[in-house]
């Protein structure tokens, strides 16, 4: 069917981009009219297939990877950024707990947890209820007319076709779009993301060559994205054949998507090699080294597995979560293999205990950095630790009392309480990078820092130090009226209070009024900085000064300031401590009532094991930002 078309090419083939491979170029050329013209009628004449023979240069690849570590870049080596309105398919998390499978009762953590500034899902149902109220309270007219305009805008796009076309049809189609310009490059995007059919984008393809006798690397890429994110896998190496023999290079984006599929195939160690040619340029992304350690453990290639998985660890970088996943599911496959008798090339090189002791510095990873695993990886966990033959495992998911008990097994989990000695650590990083650093004069003076620190010295230990404008604009009462409130109720449970304002405050105002400061000065100790100076490090100088019983109560999640720290480790001390430390109004502030606290929990949400144990918090993924800490565990024990 397709005579015509290849004959015209292989006449014009002389005419290619002088960038192609020297003697490879007529074969690709044909291979890739061919392959995607199949079901085409033959065109009139045909050009060349491709536009130029090396990626282009200043129209950067949609798939170009991004080397940090967070799980939007990740989806990027997946091909799933590379559309402007990407579409995320999220699992259904379990939302049950309480039984061995996890199949328990429904609960609420409003409910049935304890409220903390920093349990999994405050953020997302905080900013949900201050949204729900703004509507209530008024509706701009410019957000009614907003959505109409969009839709508007989406109602002239073009329907996507269901089935392929001819060339006659998509010519029409390209008639009648807005964009006729980009109108290849759009469709095959809107194909992409609507997961269409692949011979509907072989016929687009089809189309493009006919009509402009080229096929420009970008819209090969977007096929590509197609191809891969549909499991097309014979189809992915036909256009990685055609792409290595026209273009003189692959751009990060499309390597990266070759290796995720050669890494699922019999081409796995082509996956390999792909990703050390990526070295001699870049960094590999954490996601690229994930899909090859994946394919090398799936076809028993754990040396290399594991050698990757170092490599990945001595760069710095964090491994994801499909990473950690894959090693554990890799240890209970090759444990059954050894069970069966069946040989394996790793099974010489790796003993059943290294191999154990390998999996068990992942988990203290994972807790040296705080990194909580998703349901699905902690499931594999629960999997790989009961499938121990010589160790009788046994895990349930579970949560943990206020007082820090494990509801399951008893256990009493790690205080969240730094010891003496990572008390003084994190207090001298803090005295050195945040009270004395660099920056702190852009909030406050030199002469102003003494003199609060005069002060602080003259005065006895504070049990509590109150950020005053941040507590005084968390209800709709007078700002005086809320901050009396709540300095007469810490006064009432025979706290020692410092409360930190800003000399504004003591002009008697609308919402400073002079007998509500008069009080409140009577009641605690305070200090009202320059109006142009900030809180937190006079706050964060108090609290730390007074020792390691004094609290501090502020909504501000210092997230700055902790970014402010040297290393990875002060800022963990430094996070454990807020959580420990950090005291939050609970509701609202209401006249002649008795002002309430969230509860700060007494326990440490980590990873921890006693040897006979472990426990493990793992993250439901949906609505947990990355201050907050998952509420839920996962309990493992042994029963003999």
């Amino acid at each position: 069917m397709c005579s015509t078309l290849i004959s015209k090419a292989n006449i014009c083939v002389k005419h290619l981009n002088p960038l192609f491979h020297q003697g490879r170029s007529d074969f690709c050329t044909l291979r890739a009219v061919a392959h995607f013209s199949k079901s085409a009628k033959p065109p009139a004449m045909s050009r060349t297939l491709c536009t130029n023979g090396s990626v282009p240069k200043g129209d950067s690849s949609p798939l170009q990877d991004n080397r940090e570590t967070d799980s939007r870049k990740n989806r990027q080596a997946d091909g799933q950024s590379l559309m402007k309105n990407k579409t995320s398919s999220h699992g259904e998390t379990e939302r049950r707990v309480g039984t061995k499978e996890g199949k328990g009762r429904n609960f609420t953590l409003q409910q049935r947890l304890p409220k903390s500034l920093f349990a999994a899902g405050t953020a997302k149902r905080t900013a949900e209820m201050l949204k729900r109220k703004a509507s209530m309270a008024s509706v701009d007219e410019e957000q009614v007319e907003m959505p109409t305009e969009r839709q508007g805008r989406r109602a002239g796009k073009w329907e996507l076709p269901d089935k392929p076309l001819s060339v006659v049809e998509w010519k029409k189609l390209k008639e009648a779009s807005d964009n006729p310009q980009r109108f290849d490059m759009q469709m095959m995007s809107s194909l992409f993301e609507s997961r269409a059919e692949l011979d509907i984008a072989k016929s687009l393809l089809t189309f493009v060559a006919v009509e402009t006798g080229t096929l420009s690397y970008q819209l090969l890429l977007r096929y590509l994205a197609l191809c891969v994110s549909g499991g097309h896998d014979a189809e992915v190496s036909d256009v990685y054949g055609i792409m290595r023999g026209t273009f003189q290079s692959l751009d990060t984006g499309a390597s990266s998507l070759f290796m995720k599929t050669f890494s699922r195939t019999d081409r796995w160690r082509e996956a390999i090699h792909l990703l050390h040619d990526m070295k001699k340029v870049i960094t590999p992304s954490v996601r690229n080294y994930g899909d090859v350690i994946a394919g090398t453990l799936l076809h028993g290639d754990v040396v290399t597995a594991w050698a990757l998985y170092d490599e990945v660890i001595e760069k710095g970088l964090s491994p994801c979560q499909e990473t950690w996943d894959a090693l554990f599911k890799g240890g209970t496959r090759e444990r059954k293999e050894e069970e069966g008798e069946k040989e394996t090339r790793v099974t010489e090189s790796l003993s059943q205990s290294h191999f154990k002791d390998r999996l068990l510095d992942i988990l203290i990873y994972m807790r040296n950095n705080q990194a909580y695993p998703q349901h699905s990886l902690a499931s594999t966990i629960k999997t790989w630790f009961e499938s121990l033959p010589e160790e009788k495992w046994r895990g349930i998911w579970t949560t943990i009392t206020p007082k820090g008990v494990c509801k399951c097994c008893g256990s009493e989990l790690e205080s969240i309480q730094l010891n003496t000695e990572e008390y003084q650590q994190l207090k001298d990083r803090v005295m050195t990078n945040i009270i004395q650093g660099q920056d702190v004069f852009k909030k406050t003076t030199p002469e102003e820092l003494e003199r609060f620190k005069m002060f602080v010295k003259k005065r006895p230990a504070f049990d509590m130090v109150v950020d005053g404008l941040n507590v005084a604009n968390i209800t709709k009462l007078k700002q005086s009226e809320t901050l009396l409130a709540v300095v007469s109720e810490l006064e009432r449970q025979g706290q020692t209070v410092l409360v930190l304002g800003r000399k504004h405050m003591l002009h008697p105002s609308k919402t400073w009024e002079r007998n509500d400061m008069y009080h409140i000065k009577q009641k605690a100790h305070c200090f009202f900085t320059d109006n142009i100076s900030e809180d937190d490090p006079f706050l964060l100088y108090a609290t730390l000064h007074s020792g390691n019983h004094c609290r501090f109560l502020s909504r501000d999640l210092m997230r700055d300031h902790k970014a402010c720290l040297p290393d990875g480790m002060s800022r963990r001390l430094f996070f454990k401590w807020q959580r420990g430390h950090q005291l939050v109004v609970d509701g609202r502030i209401m006249a002649a009532r008795r002002v309430r606290f969230q509860t700060i929990p007494s326990f440490d949400t980590i990873i921890q094991t006693t040897g006979n144990s472990w426990h493990i918090p793992y993250d439901d993924s949906e609505d947990r930002s990355s201050y907050e800490v998952p509420q839920k565990w996962l309990c493992l024990t042994k029963t003999r």
